[in-house]
């Protein structure tokens, strides 16, 4: 048996609680990892709330991510040893000291990162590819606006911008936020809370606008982003925290010869998790390795406090990525 923490949804609001489960068996193609450390994602609070659409297969146990030891595999598993150090995608279960997870979706830990900071890299780094790379072809010399650019996610994808060669622009809402921004590489840090973004984005570029936008907020600024994007632009949605629903003028599509699009990871098969994988380890992962990006970890709990964890999340002042410690 191992400790975990389940949801509890007799509750409107879902609470965490701490019990035993079962240690998982690694299927066929999968590893079983002795977890040392989970990411914690706004995700998991959808999922506790019950506003989160769960892939079948999912289990109730949150968590999206987690590194540690491999601790056994399963049949076919032709890359890991037991003893080896992966963080992986998982599509949950990443609150409990074990869990068992496809061996294509795991990576080495980085060279001189700790456990706890692995821990914080993949759903960060696999949705800033998706989006980034995937979904909107930014390309070096472009610029990139990030909404939320302190962020878990955003503060990844800003750094993956700069680093292949694109102008960052980023947006947080407050002024430490706008400083860890500017910090990370940002070309203009904003702080939205105090600044007209829009005004600030068309003087900036004398104009012209951004090439890619990457909006984590919601259909709230899909007009604004609509008009900071300049001809042939692509905005790509990852969250909807602020909305869902939008009325724009169409018309600002055909003009410009837009792109809208979105990416959402979880749903993604395994055979897709591990393409942008591959690409990770071979194009990303020597950048974490050199310090070119840096995980950003700003706070860290026991496995038994995720729902302060929680809290502290929902709260709006958290930057970077909060991690539970495992073992």
């Amino acid at each position: 048996m191992q400790d975990v923490i389940d949801i509890d949804g007799s509750g409107p609001d879902g609470a965490l609680v701490l019990r035993q489960a079962p240690v998982p068996e690694p299927g066929p193609g999968e590893v079983l990892i002795a977890i040392h450390a989970a990411g914690v994602n706004r995700a998991d609070i959808k999922q506790r709330q019950g506003r989160y659409l769960m892939p079948p297969g999912a289990p109730s146990i949150p968590g999206l991510e987690a590194a540690g030891e491999v601790a056994a595999c399963g049949p076919g598993v032709s890359r890991w040893r037991p003893g080896d150090r992966v963080c992986a995608l998982l599509l949950g279960g990443g609150y409990a000291q074990h869990c068992a997870v496809p061996e294509a979706q795991c990576l080495p830990v980085p060279k001189g990162l700790s456990m706890v900071e692995a821990a914080s890299l993949p759903e960060a780094a696999f949705t800033s590819w998706l989006a980034l790379i995937e979904q909107s072809s930014m390309q070096p010399g472009e610029t990139v606006l990030i909404h939320g650019g302190a962020g878990g996610v955003g503060s990844f994808a800003l750094q993956l911008a700069t680093a292949f060669g694109a102008r960052a622009i980023a947006s947080g809402g407050s002024e430490e936020k706008r400083h860890l921004i500017a910090d990370l590489g940002a070309v203009l840090a904003l702080n939205y809370r105090i600044t007209d973004v829009v005004k600030a984005v068309k003087d900036f570029t004398g104009g012209r606008g951004v090439d890619v936008i990457l909006n984590q907020v919601g259909t709230n600024y899909l007009a604004a982003d609509m008009e900071m994007l300049t001809d042939k632009g692509r905005l790509c949605m990852i969250s909807h925290d602020h909305g869902r629903q939008a009325q724009f003028d169409y018309f600002d599509v055909m003009y410009k010869r837009l792109v809208l699009t979105g990416a959402r990871l979880r749903q993604r098969t395994t055979a897709e998790k591990a393409h942008i994988a591959l690409q990770l380890e071979r194009r990303v992962w020597p950048l974490l390795e050199t310090g070119r990006i840096r995980p950003l970890v700003t706070q860290t709990y026991p496995l038994a406090e995720a729902a302060e964890a929680h809290r502290f999340l929902e709260s709006g002042d958290a930057a970077g990525k909060i991690v539970l410690t495992v073992q």
